[in-house]
């Protein structure tokens, strides 16, 4: 079973995504900030991680920066996802992150896309 490491401050959006992904066979671990994000992945190393942009304490862009200097955490897929266009969150700074879905996304498509980076050959 592949982990994905879910984070978003809107707990709406967390329970309804790890619902949806759960039913689709993956184990979530969950995250209100980029913060708390940096504990869960000392507990349970995801195989991708689905991040929002925009949250308080440490935002998405933030966690990725983290998570792309620490050899140990570098070589996990990480998806971008927010209501901002890709184009506006680049504007000042490039994103490196693995893929990027603005919100409302097509649900089959972003688990399609972890599944893929999780390296999982599974399909709906």
């Amino acid at each position: 079973m592949k982990t994905v490491l879910l984070v978003d401050d809107e707990h709406a959006i967390l329970d309804a995504l790890s619902g949806i992904l759960e039913d689709e066979g993956f184990r979530v671990v969950t995250a209100g900030n980029g913060r708390e994000a940096l504990a869960r992945m000392e507990e349970a190393r995801p195989d991708v991680a689905l991040v929002d942009v925009m949250m308080p304490v440490m935002d998405g862009r933030e966690l990725l920066r983290e998570l792309q200097a620490h050899e140990r955490w570098r070589t996990v897929p990480v998806v971008l996802m927010s209501a901002v266009p890709r184009a506006i969150l680049t504007r000042d700074a490039p994103i490196t992150c693995d893929d990027f879905f603005q919100k409302p996304f097509d649900l089959w498509k972003l688990i399609d896309r972890l599944r893929e980076l999780a390296g999982s050959d599974d399909s709906h």
